[in-house]
């Protein structure tokens, strides 16, 4: 094995990369809860693409075949059923995650210098992401799934100009048919996949480069012993592979109780409509996307023209992008900011989390009032940040990491 090891490393620097990227790869010391998020984002998009490669085996992506292939999936593939509810329950774990890494990163300021490209990268995963979840939702071919991708698909026609023929060319038909499921199942199950697993390398890169925040929002990089290492560093391995290890077990915990347990999840995961076929002729009483595009959608309802609910939704996303220009403040964790800071990002958490929970809902004039009070928070968290940021009051920064 060493030699073939030393053969290997004289043709392709797998020891040196290792030893850059994992075993010596200085980690801050004060890592948290909340720095898990990264590991499970990996963990879920390895499954994801997995259980992805086995179920597009038996997956007929025609409008004749699709939902059959499903149930033949479900019912006749021998473990179908499980691989399945592993890629549904996936995607909203993916989602889950996700969120959580990058309110992470808005709590301790890991989009600020030397880190905006590596929230730009993030930014952008997130959108391949929802675009990625988009195409396969209209894949099983249920009744939500066709209802909702001819919603979203409609609203690029509110564009002037050019949007009827966008529309017709995301649908590849003039209604959804089966040219959009063969285009949207190609898109999902390769094109988008491999712009995902590219995006995500050079995020890891990105990340390595400049190297990782910590709760103190402080670089580690400042302070360094006689050879070169940072005196508030340790080597990511094993240090930090083992502890993650211990978070990814009880996120596999609950993750399996869903899967074999609450596979629906009580019409959050999969909802009761998309076990019926598609139906042109049959629209359900209540459309509405997956949890994690609620907060998005509640804020397109919101707006009564659809233009205006669209550019709004695309903003909404868009502003996430100049975080690190909008924050004009120098010290970067939340420990040693304002309380107009702490509050600023505690209202924006909820707000997003009320807009989740009424884009769940059917519309009500009160519900529609409501989304907007939340959708002027969820935006006024970034004018806010504008203003306040340049004068903050914080608290002084200390010089090493600290352990709390």
């Amino acid at each position: 094995m060493s030699r073939l090891l030393q053969w290997l490393d004289e043709r392709l620097p797998v020891t040196a990369t290792y030893k850059r990227h994992v075993g010596q790869y200085p980690a801050p010391k004060n890592f948290n809860f909340w720095y898990l998020f990264g590991a499970l984002s990996l963990l879920v998009l390895v499954n994801q693409l997995l259980t992805g490669i086995w179920l597009t085996m038996s997956y007929v992506p025609t409008v004749e075949g699709a939902f059959a292939s499903i149930e033949y999936i479900m019912r006749d593939v021998q473990y179908g059923w499980l691989l399945r509810y592993m890629h549904s329950t996936g995607a909203s774990a993916f989602f889950f995650v996700i969120y959580l890494h990058m309110f992470r990163s808005l709590l301790y300021g890991s989009y600020q210098k030397p880190r905006e490209l590596l929230w730009v990268f993030g930014m952008v995963i997130f959108l391949v992401l929802m675009t990625e979840a988009f195409m396969g939702y209209l894949l099983p071919w249920g009744q939500m799934s066709y209802w909702g991708a001819q919603v979203i698909i409609s609203l690029f026609g509110a564009i002037p100009v050019i949007g009827d023929d966008l529309a017709l060319w995301v649908r590849g038909d003039y209604v959804v048919s089966g040219a959009t499921l063969n285009r949207f199942f190609a898109l999902h199950a390769i094109a988008l996949p491999l712009i995902l697993v590219v995006l995500v390398f050079l995020h890891l890169i990105a990340l390595h480069e400049v190297g990782s925040n910590n709760p103190d929002g402080i670089e580690i990089k400042k302070y360094k012993d006689e050879d070169g290492w940072p005196l508030d560093g340790i080597p990511f391995h094993p240090y930090y592979t083992v502890k993650d290890l211990v978070g990814i077990a009880g996120f596999l915990l609950v993750f399996c109780y869903l899967i074999f347990f609450m596979p629906q999840g009580g019409g959050l995961l999969l909802e009761g409509a998309n076990f019926e076929a598609a139906d042109p002729l049959k629209t359900p009483d209540h459309i509405t996307p997956v949890w994690y595009f609620t907060p998005f959608y509640a804020m397109l309802r919101a707006i009564p023209d659809k233009l205006g609910g669209m550019v709004v939704m695309a903003m909404a996303v868009g502003m996430l992008f100049v975080v690190p220009w909008l924050d004009r403040c120098k010290v970067k964790s939340v420990r040693y900011r304002s309380w107009w800071h702490k509050l600023n990002l505690l209202q924006f958490a909820c707000c997003f989390i009320a807009l989740g929970v009424i884009g769940l809902m059917q519309e009500t004039m009160l519900l529609k009032v409501i989304a907007r009070i939340l959708t002027l928070g969820y935006f006024g968290f970034f004018l806010a940040l504008w203003f306040y940021s340049k004068r903050e009051p914080t608290k002084p920064v200390p010089e090493r990491v600290t352990f709390r």
